[in-house]
């Protein structure tokens, strides 16, 4: 990675005073380095003269749109995830109330709203009309999956004379977002192109975190301690959760650290045998021998190794898994009863819950300084980049670094050291 590869484009030079009347502003050569370990700093100025960096996020003196002649929209697009609403009003009360932008319309179902034959109409986005909506979950102006014709979205755009479009959404938006602010480059237009990373899986590249994950964490957490109540209640009880985490378990890794009660956790970047002398099911049973019950935890693309058959994708592109959880729960029932073993097995999915709850306080907070810096960006004339937080400071990230790629835990990194230190499970092997 050099400088170029983070650079983010930008409209035009800033030549309007902000309407902002605040005491601190963010100069242009002002930047957050990617790593702060101090030997890729080093060596980054030894070979290059700098340290990969991204752009600080923040308000800037000088902006590119004037606030009378300048009209937002914003959409959301994937899964839903708690937090989208508390986005949505922020971006609103931030254009309506600090830049004076008044014209700002919502994108009903997604990409889908930016192609007028699926005849859904924009919706005038005012701060009294959408008051309360931070303290619901999940999308006031509704999502939808799969990518549009972008040269019609483009369209949708230019005819509408929209200047600003907010694109909210995981890997498959910020790449349907990525597609459009190319086909606007192409074209030569004047119309700014910005993300806010919307994933409860945290998987996004380069950030620290992802909104709606910590409320994620805290909801897969009750489910685990459910989980552990029902197992001890029991006989050899096994509580067996399944939470979110398609391509990264983080949301499993960090559950069961909050939660301290999970015995086996399992995740998509780490390989483990079932069966076998040192597999899952033989160290399962010596445990329920012992203490007479077990917690396990799995993230939902865990173990799709065990999975055969033509691959199907869904309307995103995503490769549809195969469904670890109920594999699991079939897989450990069936091997005790041929043990003639008893056990008491409760299967726990609360994925659907989770990410339809409100944003908890965190998250809520955490919504508000991305949406906010997201508007910062934007009237700044800055586009086809997001706003993440990267070492603790809000930066802007072009969004082709990241589409196509994924966070992932490190099978031997830290983090998931200490979980193996806090279930105390081996490697099944």
């Amino acid at each position: 990675m050099n400088f170029k590869d983070t650079e983010v484009a930008r409209l035009g030079s800033c030549e309007i005073d902000t309407p902002l009347d605040i005491p601190m502003f963010i100069n242009e050569n002002e930047r957050v380095v990617v790593s702060v370990d101090y030997g890729i700093i080093e060596k980054g100025f030894k070979s290059e003269g700098m340290s990969p960096s991204f752009v600080n996020a923040g308000p800037r003196k000088k902006i590119f749109f004037s606030a009378k002649d300048t009209t937002a929209a914003i959409l959301t697009c994937g899964g839903l995830s708690p937090g989208i609403n508390n986005v949505v009003k922020s971006i609103v009360s931030q254009l309506y109330f600090q830049y004076n932008v008044k014209k700002i319309y919502g994108v009903r179902y997604g990409y889908e709203g930016l192609i007028p034959s699926y005849g859904h109409e924009l919706v005038k986005l005012v701060p009294e009309d959408i008051d309360d909506i931070h303290e619901k979950g999940g999308s006031v102006l509704a999502s939808s999956r799969g990518m549009q014709k972008v040269p019609d979205m483009v369209d949708f755009l230019e005819k509408n004379k929209i200047d600003i479009l907010f694109a909210i959404g995981g890997d498959g938006t910020l790449t349907g977002a990525n597609a459009i602010f190319g086909e606007v480059t192409r074209r030569r237009l004047k119309i700014a192109i910005v993300g806010v990373p919307k994933t409860i899986d945290n998987d996004i590249m380069y950030v620290d975190r992802t909104f709606g994950f910590t409320t994620a964490v805290s909801y897969a957490t009750n489910a685990v301690k459910a989980a552990h109540t029902e197992a001890k209640g029991a006989r050899n009880g096994i509580g067996l959760v399944k939470v979110m985490g398609r391509d990264s378990g983080f949301i499993a890794s960090y559950a069961a650290l909050a939660s301290n009660d999970v015995n086996y956790v399992f995740i998509p970047e780490v390989s483990f045998a079932i069966n076998g002398e040192k597999g899952f099911l033989e160290h399962l049973h010596k445990r329920l021998k012992m203490r007479s019950h077990a917690v396990v935890l799995v993230a939902e693309g865990a173990g799709q190794e065990y999975f055969s058959g033509t691959k199907q994708h869904d309307a995103s592109g995503n490769i549809k898994y195969g469904d670890f959880g109920i594999f699991m729960r079939e897989t450990i029932t069936d091997y005790f009863k041929k043990k003639d073993f008893h056990i008491n097995l409760k299967y726990i999915d609360p994925s659907y819950i989770i990410r339809s709850m409100p944003a908890s306080a965190d998250d809520s907070v955490f919504c508000i300084m991305l949406a906010q810096n997201a508007v910062h960006g934007a009237m700044a004339g800055m586009t086809g980049m997001f706003v993440g937080r990267v070492n603790k400071f809000f930066t802007f990230i072009p969004i082709k670094l990241v589409i196509g790629k994924r966070k992932k835990i490190d099978p031997n990194g830290y983090l998931w050291s200490i979980v193996k230190a806090a279930t105390g499970q081996p490697d099944f092997v």
